[in-house]
């Protein structure tokens, strides 16, 4: 990652646009973990102990990774030693695959919540699966990351291309460089991106069906009613609204994880390609693609607060200092007298 040929002002600008990046992603990161801790509605559903720990692997990302390759990619130069660089390289990738594999969960999680009954929800996600979950994406990673860098798996082969890519003669310059051959390519990047990927898709898919299917089902009983005592009845508003609120919260987490694979997909498409292309491609489109990668870390927590009503009003009460116009309305009040139907197996509460 070189950015020789760099004049005074396009550095200038390189690194206001880079302090901006990691700058949001520590702030918004913060934001999303300090929310779900002080906000005793947000504790209870159990997706947001999976966005608390991505969030946390992201704010890793932006304090102990992208800091370090912006000195580099600014001053030209990696001035941190040989076995520092095979660390920061080794949390890059823990990190940034511990990051797709909470996606992952999510999706699953958001699977079971709305494509299966809710007996099968609360027998699959217990608190005892969740932290095995969690613990797996942490863990996993580690398979991938430091345990192959540190053992010099990823550069069989290739040592020699990579000492001669260390140094530039010419500048009398040294770079963290990370070259990986052709079965840590292939692993790396089928473990770290495309398998979460296809269960994502299939997840998303399926939720996307179910979501469709409950709307139809809504609007029918909003048109025909329910016959009591005579009178027409519509569905109840907290059926309605809780429909509307799920179906809403799988469409925040595909938008979150559409994002993902937009900033993703470029760099392990091209982890795949450079070994089997003689590493040709150019190291600025490497650093490129490798920057829109990180650009991700600090996406999430505006995606949460522009499309989750919930974080929205957690977050402006974390900002406006507990102001009381933020504060959910009280649950408590007159009930409503209701009644309920079943429909293909799924029931709704009719007033």
């Amino acid at each position: 990652s070189s950015s020789e040929g760099f004049g005074v002002a396009e550095r200038i600008v390189l690194l206001t646009f880079i302090s901006a990046v990691i700058l949001m992603a520590i702030l918004g990161n913060l934001l999303v973990m300090v929310a779900v801790c002080r906000d005793r509605q947000l504790r209870k559903i159990k997706t947001n102990y999976f966005i608390v720990s991505l969030a946390f692997a992201d704010l890793l990302v932006s304090v102990l990774v992208m800091p370090f390759g912006a000195i580099e990619l600014v001053q030209d130069n990696w001035i941190y030693g040989e076995m520092f660089c095979l660390v920061r390289t080794s949390l890059d990738v823990l990190l940034t695959t511990a990051s797709i594999l909470h996606l992952c969960c999510i999706s699953l999680d958001r699977y079971y919540a709305i494509c299966c009954q809710p007996l099968v929800y609360r027998n699959k996600m217990t608190p005892l699966r969740i932290a095995v979950m969690l613990g797996g994406c942490w863990v996993i990673p580690t398979f991938i990351s430091f345990l192959p860098i540190m053992q010099g798996w990823n550069s069989i082969g290739i040592i020699d291309l990579i000492q001669q890519r260390q140094f530039n003669k010419a500048s009398n310059s040294t770079y963290c460089i990370f070259m990986v051959n052709k079965p840590y390519a292939i692993t790396c990047s089928v473990v770290a991106f495309y398998i979460p990927f296809l269960l994502m898709v299939l997840a998303y898919y399926r939720i996307y069906v179910t979501a469709r299917e409950h709307a139809r089902q809504i609007r029918v009983l909003q048109r025909a009613g329910a016959p009591t005592d005579g009178r027409q009845h519509h569905p109840d508003q907290h059926s309605t609204h809780r429909m509307k609120t799920e179906t809403k919260a799988a469409k925040t987490l595909c938008i979150i994880m559409g994002c993902f694979c937009l900033c993703w997909a470029p760099f392990f498409v091209t982890n795949i390609v450079d070994p089997f292309i003689n590493y040709t491609v150019p190291g600025k489109l490497w650093t490129a693609f490798l920057w829109l990668g990180y650009i991700n870390s600090g996406l999430n927590p505006f995606l949460y607060a522009f499309l989750n009503k919930s974080f929205r009003r957690a977050f402006l009460i974390i900002l406006c200092c507990g102001d009381e116009r933020y504060r959910r309305p009280s649950i408590l009040g007159q009930t409503v007298p209701c009644s309920t139907t079943t429909i293909n197996g799924s029931t709704h509460v009719l007033r």
